[in-house]
């Protein structure tokens, strides 16, 4: 039952994200990590940023995780590894962070789209496959997969097309650390994983930070010297490499926040079922976004870790003020699909090339969630939504 229900109540604000209820809780711990990095004067690749590799290594079932100084970073680091440069091209999704094309870029090659499904907003592996099919022109040499929101994308489908078609699979795990396919860790389902630990992330640091996984020795190798200006032996340079390494002040924070990760992303798989009751109980969900709100669709061959808990509302605009007005947190992820971006018009895509992106940047609403975000406030941001469309 509702613990608010009647129009004219008063509903409590609801933030979107609340940084200092973690730190709350973990302070000590994290400022004893910090302050040894601070004793030992150790700040470059000291010896926290080893530990936190190996620890994090372990947690997603690799044998090599390689630190880097952003998730932007990390997916640069996993094309470079891969040698994918000028006259390569890369396939990814169009309905993602910037940094998954930006990166592409960067690398010298060229970013080709494909559809993504309508339920998971993942890449579609349907959409991949036409694509590979009628592709002419420069060599597809890698897919890039978002494992959007926190629910890795269809690995089965796409690991068949890349055997088939002989790619490269780069995962974007940025928003899932702790998910899973097939019980499977993402960061294990692809030839080279990146992941980002920026400070909203479900495993963050207290500032930008990255990171890559491999079960490849050869290629968690050129990452480690790409990521320290190409030296393999100091100040000699067998490659332009980058300055890319992670912090040990970073390294410190998240070993900490690692050994909590697991227990916050149950807690939200709790707010994102509780969601969902709520919701149906209220009679706001229907099958088409034309007659009411679609809840997030989880594949049963996932574990979803709800880095983002996203709906598709109708008349989303003007629901997001709503709610605003009532200092309920939201975000749109992403208002504007990549294809349709003022500095991408030079890869030639138009509106109306992937209709389903379109919609779904349309449509989309992120709601309140994280692992502090109490029982009490999950049912306020419901209310407050019955409350617009009732």
């Amino acid at each position: 039952m509702m613990a608010v229900s009647a129009q004219s109540t008063a509903l409590a604000p609801v933030p979107m994200l609340d940084f200092q209820r973690e730190y709350a809780l973990l302070r000590d711990e994290l400022l004893a990590a910090i302050t040894s990095v601070c004793d030992s004067q150790r700040f470059i690749l000291g010896p926290q940023v080893a530990s936190f590799e190996a620890a994090a290594a372990r947690a997603c079932g690799v044998s090599h995780a390689i630190g880097c100084a952003s998730g932007t970073d990390a997916l640069w680091l996993a094309l470079a590894a891969l040698r994918i440069g000028p006259g390569d091209a890369v396939l990814t999704t169009p309905f993602s962070f910037f940094a998954t094309v930006s990166s592409i870029l960067r690398a010298g090659a060229r970013p080709l789209l494909a559809d993504i499904d309508e339920h998971t907003f993942n890449l579609s592996p349907a959409a991949v496959a036409t694509t590979l099919a009628q592709h002419q022109g420069a060599p597809i040499r890698a897919v890039m997969s978002v494992h959007l929101y926190g629910q890795c994308a269809d690995m089965d489908a796409l690991t068949s097309l890349a055997q088939q078609h002989s790619f490269s699979l780069v995962e974007d795990a940025a928003q899932a650390f702790g998910a899973r396919w097939n019980d499977k860790p993402a960061g294990a389902l692809g030839d080279i994983a990146a992941f980002s630990f920026y400070p909203t992330k479900n495993l963050s640091a207290f500032g930008d930070a990255g990171m890559c996984t491999t079960n490849d020795a050869a290629l968690a190798e050129r990452m480690v010297m790409l990521r320290a200006h190409g030296m393999r032996q100091r100040y000699y340079h067998d490659e332009v490499g980058w300055n890319s390494r992670l912090d040990t002040l970073q390294a410190a924070v998240l070993e900490v926040k690692l050994r909590h990760v697991e227990a916050g992303n149950t807690r939200r798989r709790e707010i994102a079922a509780l969601y969902d009751t709520l919701f149906q109980n209220s009679r706001l969900t229907a099958p088409t976004t034309n007659l009411g709100i679609v809840l997030p669709a989880t594949d049963p061959r996932a574990t979803h870790v709800f880095h983002q808990y996203v709906i598709r509302a109708p008349r989303r605009d003007a629901l997001r003020d709503h709610l605003t007005a009532l200092k309920i947190g939201t975000e749109i992820y992403y208002p504007e699909p990549l294809h349709l971006q003022k500095s991408l018009a030079s890869l030639g895509y138009k509106l109306g090339d992937f209709p389903i992106a379109e919609r779904a940047a349309a449509e989309v609403l992120a709601l309140p969630i994280f692992p502090g975000l109490r029982n009490d406030e999950v049912e306020t941001v419901v209310e407050a939504i019955r409350r617009f469309y009732q």
